[in-house]
């Protein structure tokens, strides 16, 4: 397993990569199918995140297939430029197999070599393999968004999570 930066040339796989995350998890933002993400677009992305020195996209790269990422968005102003905005999805075959834990460490090493103090996410209340990941690695629930999120017809609560890096 290797964990590495995104690059240019991973536009086509990482766009698969995220098409078969988003059909397998309900708990991801966009629905199977909804994201229209071509890789010209996607290398537009990559490029715009490259420019960006509070951005970056980490993945796991599993004889050459990409299984799993975490993405973070830094702040844009001189205020919140110190904290990134996290998201984590990994392929099913490819869970429970440390990939999570592994993807976060990479993040948090690349976080402070770019002076990142805060690490931010949501989660749904219900994803409990996910609340369990980012408990293990230090995050601490700091409140509920209510309703933030709509599957299934239903309304559902995300927590908000975040861990201060030294």
């Amino acid at each position: 397993m290797q964990i590495r930066e995104l690059e240019l040339h991973d536009a086509a796989n990482f766009v698969d990569l995220l098409k078969q995350i988003e059909e397998e998890s309900k708990f991801m933002l966009f629905e199977s199918g909804e994201r229209k993400l071509s890789t010209d677009q996607q290398e537009k992305n990559i490029e715009i995140f490259k420019q960006q020195p509070n951005s970056t996209i980490i993945v796991a790269e599993e004889n050459g297939m990409l299984v799993g990422y975490i993405a973070a968005t830094g702040g844009e102003a001189n205020r919140n430029a110190h904290i990134a905005s996290l998201t984590l999805g990994i392929r099913k075959t490819f869970q429970n197999q440390g990939i999570g834990t592994a993807l976060i460490g990479a993040l948090e090493e690349w976080a402070r070599e770019h002076h990142i103090h805060r690490l931010e996410l949501t989660v749904a209340i219900q994803h409990e393999k996910a609340l369990s990941l980012y408990d293990k690695v230090g995050f601490e629930i700091e409140g509920t968004k209510k309703h933030s999120l709509r599957i299934g017809g239903l309304f559902i609560d995300e927590y908000y999570m975040s861990k201060l890096l030294n």
